[in-house]
């Protein structure tokens, strides 16, 4: 995922902007004061066998907690499976407007008739951001939003969070405008970092006014009735591997759990979202991406005995957004 400054521009005309007297909205959640609070969230579930794989085993045997699924793609129905018989998984929805691999596509769920604009010449969804942005309506994308929803409802899935494929409803005001307003309506919380975003704002370089812009997004969600994340740790799929170049699991496994450990140390206290992509190793999955090493390696961080050794040491706290929404709930 690719969050760019223009998501920050959008107009909410709404809300008075003011600055809280520096208590972070997991506090405001009830979670302790200065900790940090973490919803440890693997994305690209449902895209393949191993991408669910390693998302569970992620969950199961290591210290991730939450993940979300792409609706349009193959290996759906094999995880909602599983969800049905493991209904304490924290499982969102990774909307989905770009199928970017070269052998491996899906279209949109709203049909190509009904969104023109989000469908390429060979009847999938663009390859690329920038072909949603150029091609693509407002109405479109909310209107595939809505279909995707209304799958993982039809399936029996109900969502415990909406967040975004590639960022692409990032990409533009007017399809963040959508977004949220979906997430507000339907009563689903939506990953939107509205707090101090010390991590986020340092890797976009954010600007005094897209800080602030960022501030009154999150206390629009706030008012709506949402849990707003204060923080979102984006940076692990450009950990490409070590230096030397070796992609062994051992190698890649220190390597990962390593820069996890840096991230965490770097985290300012609030509810952070820390974004990763892991799948189990297979002959099949590399013929999909040649991101297969990454996402190898942030499966293996996450089972790692060592990572888990350092959240407990530093006190961190794991938290869901399942979690995260019923203390919204709670909050008068």
């Amino acid at each position: 995922m690719n969050i760019t400054l223009l998501l920050i521009m959008i107009c909410v005309s709404t809300v008075a902007y003011s600055q809280d007297s520096g208590q972070t909205y997991a506090e405001k959640l009830g979670y302790p004061k200065g900790k940090k609070v973490l919803i440890i969230h693997v994305d690209d579930v449902g895209m393949s066998y191993e991408s669910n794989e390693g998302a569970i085993r992620a969950i199961r045997e290591g210290v991730a907690n939450s993940l979300s699924v792409m609706m349009p793609c193959g290996w759906v129905p094999g995880f909602v499976n599983y969800w049905k018989e493991n209904k304490d998984l924290d499982a969102g929805l990774h909307l989905t407007l770009t199928s970017e691999w070269k052998d491996y596509r899906w279209g949109p769920l709203a049909g190509k008739q009904q969104v023109k604009g989000l469908t390429d010449p060979e009847g999938a969804l663009w390859r690329s951001v920038a072909e949603v942005v150029k091609n693509a309506s407002p109405d479109e994308v909310e209107q595939e939003i809505r279909a995707q929803l209304d799958r993982a409802r039809t399936m029996g899935f109900e969502p415990t969070h909406l967040d975004s494929h590639m960022g692409t409803l990032f990409a533009t005001p007017e399809f963040m405008e959508r977004y949220l307003k979906v997430g507000m309506q339907e009563k689903i919380p939506v990953m939107f970092p509205g707090g101090h975003n010390t991590a986020i704002k340092e890797v976009e370089k954010m600007i005094s006014d897209q800080f602030e812009m960022t501030q009154k997004i999150g206390k629009q969600l706030w008012n709506a009735g949402l849990p707003v994340l204060d923080d979102l740790e984006n940076s692990s799929y450009c950990w490409k591997g070590p230096e030397n170049g070796d992609k062994s699991d051992k190698a890649m496994q220190q390597y990962k759990t390593g820069k996890y450990i840096e991230a965490f140390g770097k985290l300012k206290p609030g509810l952070t979202m820390v974004i990763m992509h892991c799948t189990i190793h297979t002959e099949v999955f590399p013929k999909i991406s040649d991101s297969w090493p990454t996402r190898e390696g942030d499966f293996l961080a996450m089972i790692d005995p060592e990572l888990k050794k350092y959240i407990e040491k530093e006190g961190i706290v794991l938290t869901t957004w399942r979690e995260a929404m019923q203390r919204r709930q709670k909050v008068k």
